[in-house]
């Protein structure tokens, strides 16, 4: 199997492409990372470039075409490469077999106890992606509930877009503050350590939110959590 890291990730967010890695290992898989790999296209698309995008929906097509499926951190990259490559003329097996880590772990693997500790209190924030575009549905929850030492609580209104949504956090930063501030009430209503979500973008979003009200709630993806246990913990940054 592969590792699509996506852009963001690889560059932002690398310890969440070793978690992953790590995870999936322990499961048992042997896992390969292309080096040949790049974006996945969808902010080309998403700002109307389409043409743009068109090479890079082909060169995913290329690179990860030899594997039994390809695993990414990321129900946005994941749901461009399904539901957007098909409309650029990429409909080769890559397409069919590229699942969003929660998805990978319990459809595939069979699996939602995959042997981590984490003890913090944790909220789950749903990525609209995900959500709407995947359907993961509670697969990320199952996979929390089975984490040793882990308190999971609920987030209210949790499917509520958090206001990042790529371009229209910059093109809409009025109403994307302030549907930030809402979601952020929400998580901190909680009284979470930390909050989880399978997607860097929408907790990079909320990490710059939470961090400059110093509300001390740390924004961690759902692959460092499953990743984490006893002998190697997850450690929060300063």
């Amino acid at each position: 199997m592969a590792l699509f890291a996506t852009c963001l990730t690889d560059t932002l967010y690398p310890d969440t492409a070793k978690a992953v890695v790590r995870l999936l290992e322990r499961l048992g898989c042997a896992v390969d990372f292309p080096l040949d790999q790049t974006c996945c296209g969808q902010l080309h698309y998403n700002t109307g470039y389409h043409d743009d995008a068109e090479p890079l929906v082909r060169r995913y097509a290329d690179v990860f075409a030899a594997y039994d499926h390809v695993v990414a951190p990321s129900g946005s990259c994941v749901g461009t490469v399904r539901e957007i490559h098909p409309k650029l003329g990429g409909t080769g097996p890559a397409v069919r077999r590229t699942y969003e880590l929660s998805e990978f772990l319990v459809d595939v693997l069979g699996v939602t106890d995959v042997g981590a500790y984490f003890p913090h209190r944790v909220t789950y924030h749903p990525t609209c992606h995900s959500l709407r575009m995947l359907g993961v549905g509670d697969r990320p929850l199952r996979l929390l509930r089975a984490v040793r030492g882990l308190e999971l609580v609920e987030l209210p209104l949790a499917e509520e877009c958090c206001g990042f949504g790529g371009t229209f956090a910059l093109k809409n930063a009025e109403t994307s503050t302030a549907m930030l501030a809402d979601k952020m009430r929400r998580v901190q209503d909680t009284g979470a350590e930390v909050v989880t979500a399978g997607d860097n973008s929408c907790l990079m979003h909320l990490s710059g939110g939470l961090s400059r009200l110093r509300t001390g709630v740390r924004s961690v993806h759902l692959a460092e959590i499953l990743a984490s246990t006893e002998e190697q913990p997850w450690v929060a940054t300063p």
